[in-house]
């Protein structure tokens, strides 16, 4: 059963008619009336609907403009709309249909043939949220390192374009850490390559659990991951590396790894800063704090100078 109708006509008669009509087929759990286009868009505004039956000829607001503010929100795109006409001029058909209409339906209608268009569209709805679902889980894999589960470096590009340009728009921190694993290929010499996977997948989980909902983590390279912390200054970097470097050192791994101690070095960056006006500047001063951090003995973090 689908969740919620919208019936939007100036005549409480026509709406009755067609709420009792598809509630005689058990279509919908959920109906919403308005009584004109204007009062139709704030009630989908306030409350999702999962489908709308709306009449042309309206005071106040008509259906050619309710479909033009529907059309105007992203949230609301294919919602199916089908518009109830007394008028038989193909022209306005066309028009309404060119304008995002559904379907059409003239009035006065017969029940069957109201519940089954409204069958139609909800099919198809259902069928495009579904390709919708799909598509956004096939975009997900294809931004995700299957090994970490981690996003990985081609869409971590894309998340550092997007939080470098709002901090510098919102005049807000953005700070960068570039982490990597001490003498990983250690592990993999001794312990093999499967275990080296397990090391991954731990120090990367390690990572996702210093993040908050809006920061982001990626596996950058073989061993090497990257957080992105928007509205995050130096010092808070600092203190986000400096627990996970801790958390790393003080992580049991399984056996055959169960006397391994593991460490990690970190580099922090932040914006704004007089060496930093883009974010390859912001990369190139965490990747040479890190290198700081290497030289000068590993299992530490260092900042980034100036």
């Amino acid at each position: 059963m689908s969740n919620c109708v919208l019936v939007i006509d100036d005549s409480a008669a026509i709406r009755e008619q067609v709420v009792r009509t598809l509630k005689d087929v058990g279509l919908f759990d959920r109906y919403k009336q308005a009584r004109d286009g204007l009062e139709g868009f704030k009630t989908l505004i306030e409350s999702k609907a999962d489908l709308v039956i709306c009449d042309v000829d309206m005071p106040r607001m008509d259906g050619y403009k309710f479909l033009q503010l529907v059309a105007s929100r992203p949230e609301l795109q294919g919602l199916p709309i089908i518009m109830l006409t007394g008028m038989m001029d193909f022209n306005s058909k066309i028009r309404g249909l060119e304008q995002g209409a559904s379907d059409y339906l003239t009035k006065p209608f017969d029940a069957g043939e109201l519940v089954a268009r409204v069958k139609v569209q909800l099919k198809i709805k259902s069928l495009q949220d579904e390709l919708k679902k799909a598509n956004e889980q096939l975009k997900r894999l294809t931004n995700i390192d299957h090994l970490t589960n981690l996003f990985n470096r081609r869409y971590l590009s894309e998340i550092l374009e997007g939080e470098f340009f709002r901090a510098r728009r919102n005049r807000e921190n953005l700070s960068l850490i570039i982490v990597d694993i001490d003498y990983f290929k250690n592990v993999n010499d001794t312990y093999g390559h499967q275990n080296g996977d397990v090391v991954l997948a731990a120090v990367a989980n390690l990572s996702q659990l210093q993040l908050r909902a809006y920061d982001s983590a990626a596996r950058y390279g073989g061993e090497e991951f990257v957080l992105v912390l928007p509205g995050t200054s130096l010092q808070g970097g600092q203190m986000v590396s400096e627990r996970l470097r801790q958390s790393v050192l003080d992580f049991t791994f399984p056996p055959p790894m169960e006397d391994m101690t593991l460490t990690i070095s970190a580099g922090v960056a932040t914006y704004p800063s007089i060496n930093i006006d883009s974010v390859d500047s912001l990369f190139r001063q965490a990747d040479e704090a890190l290198y700081r951090a290497k030289q000068n003995g590993r299992n530490r973090v260092e900042l980034m100078t100036g």
